[in-house]
């Protein structure tokens, strides 16, 4: 007689999801985009975070997900004041937990964490268990348990780089990439990018060995895998990005351009025209900083989202910026912040989840640094840090870092020095390049000033940070 956890992976294998109505019913006569847009403006109520779109709640709706996972848990809960996840037509999660992994590959989350990688400083498996839907374990798995292509290939249903011709690419793969974009986007918010960059580029190659194949059964799948893909290498990108791989950065942001480009997909190139000049600014190629979020833009007006027309012209800011020319900077500024006063959209890209007055005040933070008023630039990278979600430590170890550089130049160096001490606390938990470099540049400013308030603690404790890197 088969054990209950069997009974239960066999069930999942061989039945058909069971429609969620009662959450069809909850949905009412809203769309299911509009009702997506209502879960995101909800979860901001109490400070969470989630990727809510109309394809999300078609999953739910069609008993794809049987229980949300702990972020949506609560944002569902308090849409719905008073009901239960069993009210809202789902599954209890120990018995969708309970079902996992099957004979001979135990479910790990009741004995314990798995082993992080070596690559990886940190353990994956307990960083994500909150933020993962409960179908999704497959592209997790390979995370954690092996940095070898073979096993990420294998995470998306391929062989290594071998797919046989009669395999046909269907939702599961697709679904599969998508996943593995907003996985890595979680991580990199909570851990910085130094220590996932050469496993995110596993699913990748993985991703892009199914748009070689070819062999998706219909048109929709195959545009989906594009732009999945795309979105994908634009995410490795930015792992390279921001762990100070500027070359490799390039070239998977240029991947990411030429699939928007030959798939016809233009929320796909405006992104990677954001990423690129992003980069370019970084690496002080100001004129190509400028040209690449002038064609963002050109290609962003298609899409009727006012957040992504903000951001590109931040990122048009940030050029000018970087050339000198305060004017034209100014301009950018001005209209960066008209677009974002309209607001959010449901045609908001996935992806801008993470842009919003605290970005916004931190881009601006840049372009004056850039223009050397330190004084202003600390002013918006003060009120960045204080608008950060606490939860979000990459982001926030950001911030104060900026605004710890700024303060340096600004002739504020005990201040400046608190601040860079928060931001060497926070880096127990996120290791990034680029925030490193700029704690770097913090105590080279100090240096001349060490008999200054803290000055003296904060270049000690970098000096260490050094040592042991």
């Amino acid at each position: 007689m088969a054990s209950s956890s069997q009974a239960s992976g066999q069930a999942r294998q061989g039945s058909r999801a069971v429609p969620n109505l009662a959450f069809r019913r909850l949905r009412g006569q809203r769309s299911p985009g509009e009702f997506g847009a209502a879960v995101r403006k909800a979860a901001r109520e109490i400070g969470e975070q989630v990727s809510c779109d109309a394809r999300y709640i078609g999953r739910v709706e069609a008993g794809e997900i049987r229980c949300p996972n702990y972020a949506y848990e609560r944002v569902f809960l308090h849409m719905f004041p008073g009901l239960t996840l069993a009210d809202l037509g789902f599954t209890a999660r120990e018995r969708v937990r309970g079902g996992r992994g099957g004979q001979g590959a135990p479910d790990t989350r009741g004995r314990g964490p798995e082993p992080a990688h070596p690559c990886c400083p940190f353990d994956i498996d307990s960083a994500i268990d909150s933020d993962i839907d409960e179908e999704s374990d497959v592209l997790r798995r390979a995370f954690m348990t092996s940095g070898t292509t073979t096993v990420a290939a294998a995470s998306l249903g391929l062989g290594l780089g071998l797919v046989p011709n009669q395999r046909r690419v269907g939702d599961a793969e697709v679904n599969a990439v998508e996943e593995a974009v907003r996985r890595i986007r979680l991580l990199d918010d909570r851990h910085g990018a130094d220590g996932l960059y050469r496993q995110a580029a596993q699913p990748l190659r993985a991703a892009y060995a199914l748009l070689d194949a070819g062999t998706a059964a219909r048109r929709s799948t195959v545009d989906r895998l594009h732009s999945g893909a795309g979105e994908l290498a634009i995410s490795v990108g930015w792992l390279a990005h921001d762990s100070g791989r500027f070359d490799d950065a390039r070239s998977h942001y240029a991947e990411a351009l030429a699939t928007a480009r030959v798939a016809g997909d233009g929320a796909l190139e405006a992104h990677a025209f954001c990423n690129t000049s992003f980069l370019a600014r970084d690496a002080g190629r100001y004129r190509e900083a400028v040209r690449s979020a002038q064609a963002g833009q050109r290609a962003a007006h298609r899409l009727a989202s006012a957040r992504l027309l903000s951001l590109l012209s931040l990122r048009e800011a940030g050029g000018w910026a970087g050339l000198g020319d305060r004017g034209a900077c100014e301009k950018s500024l001005v209209r960066a912040h008209g677009y974002f006063d309209r607001g959010t959209a449901d045609s908001d890209p996935e992806w801008m989840s993470f842009f919003g007055e605290p970005e916004l005040e931190a881009l601006q933070a840049q372009c004056w640094s850039a223009l050397g008023e330190w004084s202003r630039a600390a002013r918006h990278a003060r009120r960045a840090a204080s608008l950060q979600d606490r939860r979000f430590t990459r982001n926030l170890a950001l911030y104060r870092a900026e605004l710890a550089l700024n303060l340096a130049h600004a002739g504020a160096p005990a201040e400046a020095a608190r601040a860079g001490q928060q931001v060497l606390d926070l880096l127990e938990e996120v290791r990034s390049t680029r925030i490193q470099s700029m704690l770097s540049d913090t105590a080279r400013v100090l240096l001349p000033q060490r008999r200054a308030g803290d000055v003296g603690v904060f270049l000690d404790r970098v000096g260490e940070a050094a040592r042991g890197a």
